[in-house]
């Protein structure tokens, strides 16, 4: 099943929806074995939308790119939710000096990854989440030009 891609008061300018969809199912079938059926919502808010998010099912005050909802029920299921604040993928970009659409795919790729078993809370485990992130986008940008 394709991804859902919503917007919640923001616009994210994000095009080849079809292509990025069949990219991120690629994307799970390279590092999960197994799954089937594949349901990932993209919700791509504000950062006071995503802080409440954190705020009532993190009990984290502070602002955030992304939050990643895993809500598979079988073993051979990927369903998830995920958060994107446009207001922090904007000022990412900035911060990182790149552009607002490689660091837009960059948060997406992120949450996948991250529903694909990567952690990020380790420095070993953010280089190798950096390393996964930057070969998604070599890739899915190379594919889409």
């Amino acid at each position: 099943m394709p991804a859902k891609f919503y917007e919640q008061d923001v616009k994210t300018g994000l095009i080849n929806k079809r292509e990025l969809s069949a990219f991120l199912d690629m994307l799970v079938q390279r590092h999960l074995t197994g799954v089937k059926t594949i349901h990932l919502n993209f919700v791509f808010c504000n950062d006071n939308y995503l802080l409440q998010i954190n705020k009532e099912f993190l009990s984290h005050d502070t602002y955030t790119d992304i939050i990643t909802f895993n809500l598979s029920e079988k073993p051979n299921e990927l369903a998830a939710d995920i958060y994107i604040s446009i207001d922090r993928v904007k000022e990412n970009a900035e911060k990182y000096i790149t552009t607002y659409d490689h660091e837009l795919h960059r948060v997406i790729f992120h949450g996948v990854l991250h529903l694909c078993g990567f952690k990020d809370k380790k420095e070993a485990d953010k280089k190798e989440m950096r390393q996964q992130e930057n070969l998604c986008l070599k890739e899915y940008f190379k594919q889409t030009s």
